[in-house]
């Protein structure tokens, strides 16, 4: 069974909770379960993480790099400025889905529109709400 890392970044962990009207109202325990079932009737162990530390999550992405697993990544904020997060993903070595829940550039904030993690995925799924999980998965799943 291949392994995946589904890796939420800051303010994720508020799913649920933070404005629903954008994110919804799925809690990040929920969507850990719902990508957990998603992965094994897709055939994968899929492990969720959430960090508010961005050095954790760099961590977390070298380790993957160096273990050749795919990653769906939701880098929250990070996303839109991180050079960190730019190297960290450039670095991986198996495949990469980008997820966001809303879709970044059709926000009125102007720093949305460009993301540091676009470059290095195979795919980027946006706007599709916690379905965009799901659709990251399958996605990994077809190889």
């Amino acid at each position: 069974m291949t392994k995946v890392l589904v890796l939420n970044g800051p303010n994720l962990g508020r799913l649920g909770r933070r404005q629903p009207e954008v994110y919804g109202r799925t809690t990040h325990a929920e969507l850990a379960h719902l990508c957990v079932d998603w992965g094994k009737k897709l055939g994968l162990e899929v492990e969720v993480r959430q960090t508010n530390h961005e050095g954790e999550l760099l961590d977390w992405l070298n380790a993957a790099a160096d273990d050749n697993i795919p990653v769906v990544l939701n880098a929250a904020a990070w996303t839109h400025y991180s050079y960190a997060l730019f190297d960290a993903c450039a670095q991986l070595t198996a495949p990469l889905v980008e997820v966001h829940i809303s879709e970044p550039k059709q926000r009125p904030e102007e720093f949305r529109h460009a993301s540091v993690v676009e470059p290095h995925a195979v795919a980027t799924i946006a706007g599709q709400g916690i379905d965009g999980y799901r659709q990251a998965l399958e996605l990994l799943a077809r190889g």
